[in-house]
């Protein structure tokens, strides 16, 4: 790609020259910290469930390819286009994750997985990317077009939303996929007192959370209270780290995915510490810091208030994501399953962040008078 003239006009090398590059090395930076961790951290995982050594590692090179061809394409496409995919997408996430609740796959006493042959989707992913982007197109149309709801929709989205994810239960994705809302709206101009009422909502919603869920009652709980509960998981992570040290001990060195159950998925940062030590971890948290605050920069000069919306809810829910998993994984927060973005395995995650990022990438592409809108 790299060789494309700035006088070629096809649809690749228009997109090359128009396309933030910057974003996009990074992303490609994810991917292959991917490849390379869940190598490093997956055959233990499945040499203990009993399964072939390769299992994971075939699967998430596929995933991966697949999450790197979906970025391109869905970066190619106009912000038009990409309104009307987040919609399709939007409704089709709703109704599968609501669809969970009755033929889901329930683990760990939640229903948020769809079987299929080969593997199991997890809907409300999708919601992330597709939700950011039309809330931002229902916020948009309500105030350019008289008499459109476009504030009530959008709550209205976001309503339904909350009560399938609650229902599952999904806090973090639902904690997330809030998060990405209230930004959009602090964003978009709301009044102070409403962001102050959304904040002490979302501290209400917490502590209903915390009475109404006894798993999220007992991982705040262990939080505080190191002594009240089995820290396994998190202190085992713990020395992982302590053992990396700033160097690592090594590929495949490391002795934290013989121990963790999900040392390829929600722990996979331990592995990376562990084996590749503080400045591995440090590239990877400045890589993610990088595509959030560029995607938050492109958006200083633009002036069309639906791309602006749209980039800044993609952005804020792939930094949020990313940061819950690291910051689970150092026992900052309370543990929360959430993958690493392109790094944990999982094709769900890799497919809905791929087409979050490939969204971001089309809507901050630099466009000309007479491109399409």
């Amino acid at each position: 790609m790299a060789t494309f003239s700035r006088a070629d006009q096809s649809v690749l090398g228009r997109w090359w020259w128009t396309v933030d590059r910057w974003t996009l090395f990074c992303i490609a930076a994810l991917i292959g910290f991917g490849y390379v961790l869940v190598l490093a951290a997956s055959p233990a995982v499945a040499e203990r469930i009993h399964q072939s050594r390769d299992v994971f590692i075939a699967k998430q090179v596929v995933f991966l390819a697949l999450a790197g061809a979906v970025i391109v394409g869905v970066s190619l496409l106009s912000p038009r286009n990409i309104r009307r995919v987040a919609l399709v997408g939007c409704v089709a996430a709703i109704l599968l994750t609501a669809l969970t609740l009755v033929h889901g796959v329930e683990i760990k006493g939640a229903r948020r997985w769809i079987a299929i042959p080969g593997m199991s989707i997890q809907p409300s992913e999708f919601l992330k990317p597709c939700f950011a982007v039309v809330t931002a197109w229902l916020l948009t149309e309500g105030r350019r077009t008289r008499g459109f709801p476009g504030v009530i929709l959008a709550f209205g989205v976001f309503g339904a939303i909350l009560m399938l994810l609650k229902s599952q239960p999904d806090i973090g994705m639902l904690t997330v996929i809030t998060a990405v809302f209230f930004a959009q709206l602090f964003v978009g101009g709301m009044n102070m007192a409403f962001v102050g009422v959304g904040a002490l909502s979302m501290a209400g919603a917490a502590v209903g959370a915390f009475v109404m869920f006894p798993h999220v009652r007992s991982r705040v709980m262990r939080f505080l209270h190191p002594e009240s509960g089995d820290h396994y998981q998190v202190d085992t992570a713990l020395q992982a780290f302590g053992n990396g040290g700033l160097l690592g001990r090594g590929p495949g060195e490391g002795r934290v995915k013989d121990l963790l159950p999900d040392a390829h998925a929600d722990f996979v940062f331990a592995v990376a510490g562990e084996e590749f030590g503080l400045l591995i971890c440090l590239t990877i948290l400045g890589v993610f810091a990088f595509i959030v605050l560029r995607g938050l920069l492109r958006l200083v000069q633009e002036n069309d208030e639906f791309v602006i919306l749209a980039a800044a809810g993609l952005v804020t829910g792939f930094g949020l994501q990313a940061f819950v998993n690291m910051a689970s994984a150092l026992h900052l927060i309370p543990t929360k399953g959430m993958t690493l973005p392109f790094i944990s395995y999982g094709g769900s995650s890799a497919l809905s962040v791929a087409l979050g990022m490939g969204m971001l990438l089309a809507l901050t592409r630099r466009r000309t008078h007479g491109d399409p809108s």
